[in-house]
């Protein structure tokens, strides 16, 4: 070894040895919980382990009150901090629960008051959960951090999640309750979002004791992106598609109308606006698109209906146009370009009824378009529910991200066999399994 190579060696190894001891004065002064208040008026919270590995996770939390967190659950809080990991996040800031427009600001404003208490970290890590996940997405396209984590990530962003949402329920109204004046966009208030859920909610309930009330339901399920799969720890089979049907009126029913309806007024308060139509819309192509197409043709057969006079009659009578300002709005704040800056890594169930899995088939396209597929990869977990992942599966997608950032390739950490070992060895079986999402119906055009 030439002296030259052997002293750069010197000096590199004891430029590490510096960095540790930084690291672990810095994380026993800083052990412990943390809060503060930006200049914005976001909150924000953090937790420093006394054996701090030197790895900061930033963590975005989903759509709710404007509340920080810096981990998903206290139980994945635990295991994070008992490994070492320092966690922080902030609440978000602005007037609405979809905060957006201020969100990614205020999760690196947490990250750097923390690292005035800790100094900088090794390697900092996003970890994004439902709307927190677009969040994280978006961190994805700057640099800096070294990587990301979203998980059951809404990552096809707002302005899909406001059209296709609206699809369905313009097709539960129009077609259960044609004399019924439902409002769907631009609502004055909580309260009137809440009485238009309540509305819809009761349709979907009704409905489901007729055959015919049985298919529109489907159609209209088809159109939210729904799964065939609610409870029990199985999926209805491919062809059962009364049973696949039962499934989505009780998400539907009991579960996502009335969060969805709700959430929109939300969404339309940060937006200024409504940001979808349904005037324009071929729904007779819409549906042809769709995973579900097969289920809702055979609903149709069985209870005897017509099912193209049914799409026509939605394709006549659409009569929603967007307002411009709050497409303009959503697209700037709330659509991730795909135009990734580090290596990401994104879980979803197989059946999210709140944020469904189609939304990573859009968010692909959008990344490959860009360039910047090498950088991403996706990783299910064949389970029913939103974010219903067990902690040992989260951590050990974690892993898998870290082993990507410290040797410059996936190779086949993300693979499910390599994610379901890395789960057992953490405590907990791992369901990660194969899956190729389907396209998601009434997504936009995926835009490079």
């Amino acid at each position: 070894m030439s002296m030259r190579r052997w002293y750069g060696r010197v000096i590199a190894l004891a430029a590490s040895i510096v960095t540790a001891l930084g690291l672990t004065a810095g994380a026993a002064a800083a052990a412990g919980h943390h809060t503060g208040q930006l200049p914005d008026g976001a909150t924000w919270v953090a937790d420093v382990p006394a054996a701090w590995n030197g790895t900061t996770i930033l963590y975005s939390h989903g759509f709710g009150p404007l509340s920080a967190q810096d981990a998903p659950d206290d139980a994945t809080r635990d295991a994070l901090l008992a490994r070492g990991y320092a966690l922080v996040g902030s609440s978000y800031s602005g007037a609405s629960w979809w905060a957006l427009a201020s969100a990614v600001d205020d999760q690196f404003g947490a990250l750097a008051a923390l690292e005035r208490v800790t100094g900088h970290p090794r390697r900092t890590l996003g970890w994004g959960t439902s709307m927190g996940g677009l969040v994280s997405a978006l961190e994805a396209e700057t640099p800096r951090l070294d990587g990301v984590l979203s998980t059951c990530g809404l990552v096809a962003g707002a302005l899909n999640l406001n059209a296709y949402q609206l699809h369905g329920e313009y097709a539960l109204a129009r077609l259960l309750a044609p004399e019924q004046d439902v409002k769907l966009v631009r609502f004055a208030d909580a309260a009137e979002a809440s009485a238009s859920a309540a509305a819809l909610t009761k349709l979907a309930t009704d409905g489901q004791a007729t055959p015919a009330g049985r298919a529109r339901i489907a159609l209209a399920a088809a159109f939210l992106n729904e799964a065939g799969w609610f409870t029990g720890p199985t999926p209805p089979a491919p062809t059962d598609y009364p049973g696949q049907e039962v499934q989505q009126q009780q998400e539907l029913a009991q579960f996502v109308l009335g969060f969805v309806v709700s959430g929109r007024y939300q969404v339309e308060l940060a937006a200024g606006g409504n940001s979808a139509a349904t005037a324009g819309v071929d729904y007779r192509a819409l549906l042809a698109g769709s995973s579900h197409a097969r289920q809702v043709r055979a609903l149709y057969r069985t209870a005897g209906l017509d099912l193209d006079a049914d799409l026509a009659a939605l394709t006549r009578d659409a009569d929603i146009r967007p307002d411009p300002q709050a497409v303009r709005t959503l697209a700037r704040t709330s659509m991730a370009t795909g135009r990734l800056r580090v290596p990401t890594l994104d879980i979803h169930t197989t059946a999210d009824q709140l944020v469904p899995v189609e939304q990573e088939d859009w968010y692909a396209g959008q990344v490959h378009r860009a360039g910047r597929g090498a950088l991403l990869r996706q990783a299910y977990v064949g389970a029913t529910g939103h974010c219903a992942f067990r902690p040992a599966e989260s951590i050990a997608a974690l892993q898998a991200l870290e082993s990507r950032v410290e040797s410059g390739r996936w190779g086949d950490v993300a693979e499910p066999g390599r994610l379901n070992a890395a789960a057992v060895a953490l405590g907990e079986d791992g369901r990660y399994v194969r899956f190729d999402p389907p396209r998601l119906t009434g997504g936009l055009s995926a835009r490079g």
